[in-house]
């Protein structure tokens, strides 16, 4: 049966994978399975609908991206019925740091290397998200927020044995499920065979007929935004927040404000219509039960590889010109600004700050300074700087804790 999935590794290979692993102080405890299907008739949004619609719960989330390189944007993801959910916050779960809590349920995880077997670079494991509210449990000094308005979790974790990973590259539809290894080996072809089933269960939902899109009812398009603080006590914020940059107190901040108006529009709608006008790297749609988050950008804040850290944020910014020369002349524009020359060099030298404290600082290096990249957007086309700071962790902390200083 694994042969006419395609699955891998097989049952042998799998089982000599263990038996070498068996003396490790931490021998893995999963292994993971593929079964790849051509992408032909299949996109990222048909999958997530179809295995959405049949899963057993609201529990799921699309990671998609819009770019098709071999390195960056190469993959989309969707997953379904976790097997887990951590939320924290009050009147949803602990009033705690969530890092520790995600760390200690991740650490039990220990998945094998297949050798000579590409996978793509989530295979399972924690999506969801870290809320601002949580930086009072990093930085103590920080004040609790006066009022919780939106009442949703401070942080939420799905936790996923099987994901599909959509190959925009090689136009691959890769089903990926973690073979539970058993205490004892011999019922290893069993647990396979389990793990089997997963994946031809997927499969079967993969070449099944399309779900169709959430149905709509009509909308309303004049209804008016409201801002959670107004125009009058933005301005307030911002003066305030130049009062402590002159006082020395801080070097920057970034002010903000809540739009919120009523809609009928469907969330996987909204993120459709946003994936149109804002195509992306990284595009995301969570349906959280409760609520559902939907956003799109284009930068990496943090990544974890191979034992090193990568930040890419993005600072500078100008539009796309309708023709080669005007798109050039407008890149040479932001390369000779002194203004948004000097907000770069000042996020590299905080993002390297922030990767110090974590990391080596003798590790770390700066690859990309001052390059220009072009992204796509309907309307306004912005190109960015960017650059990479790249460390080796210091001792054996996880990354996960990287996004305490991001």
């Amino acid at each position: 049966m694994a042969g006419r999935l395609g699955i891998q590794p097989s049952l042998d290979t799998a089982r000599e994978i263990l038996s070498s692993a068996i003396n490790l102080p931490r021998p893995p405890n999963l292994v993971p399975l593929r079964a790849s299907i051509s992408a032909e008739f299949l996109t990222p949004s048909s999958i997530y609908l179809k295995v959405a619609a049949k899963s057993e719960s609201k529990l799921s989330f699309l990671f998609e991206s819009a770019a098709t390189t071999e390195t960056i944007g190469r993959y989309s993801f969707v997953g379904a019925d976790p097997r887990k959910v951590i939320k924290t916050g009050a009147g949803h779960g602990e009033e705690t740091d969530p890092l520790p809590l995600l760390d200690q349920e991740l650490a039990k995880s220990r998945v094998a290397s297949i050798p000579g077997l590409p996978l793509p670079p989530m295979t399972g494991g924690a999506v969801g998200y870290v809320g601002y509210d949580c930086v009072r449990y990093f930085e103590p000094k920080t004040k609790r927020p006066m009022k919780d308005v939106l009442k949703v979790p401070e942080s939420f974790f799905m936790l996923f044995d099987t994901m599909i990973a959509f190959d925009h590259f090689y136009q691959l539809v890769n089903v990926i499920t973690y073979l539970k290894v058993p205490e004892n080996l011999d019922d290893l072809e069993q647990a396979y065979e389990d793990a089997r089933k997963v994946l031809q269960k997927m499969v079967s939902t993969l070449k099944s007929k399309d779900t169709p899109l959430p149905p709509q009812p009509p909308i309303e398009l004049d209804q008016q935004y409201k801002s959670n603080i107004g125009q009058d006590g933005y301005e307030s914020h911002v003066k305030l927040l130049k009062e402590h940059i002159t006082k020395g107190d801080i070097i920057q901040a970034v002010p903000s404000q809540r739009f919120a108006r009523p809609t009928s529009l469907h969330p996987f709608n909204i993120y459709r219509t946003l994936r149109t006008v804002n195509p992306s790297p990284y595009l995301f749609f969570l349906d959280c039960e409760d609520f559902h988050i939907v956003g799109a950008s284009p930068e990496l804040l943090v990544k974890e590889e191979a034992g090193r850290i990568i930040t890419h944020p993005i600072a500078g910014t100008v539009k796309r010109g309708k023709t080669l020369e005007q798109d050039e002349a407008l890149a040479e524009e932001l390369r000779s600004s002194l203004k948004d020359r000097a907000e770069h060099v000042m996020l590299v030298d905080l993002a390297r700050n922030d990767v110090n404290r974590v990391c080596d600082p003798l590790s770390t290096r700066v690859d990309r300074l001052m390059v220009v990249q072009k992204f796509s957007h309907v309307q306004s086309y912005p190109k960015c700087q960017e650059y990479y700071d790249r460390a080796r962790l210091a001792s054996t902390r996880s990354g996960l804790y990287f996004l305490q200083v991001r």
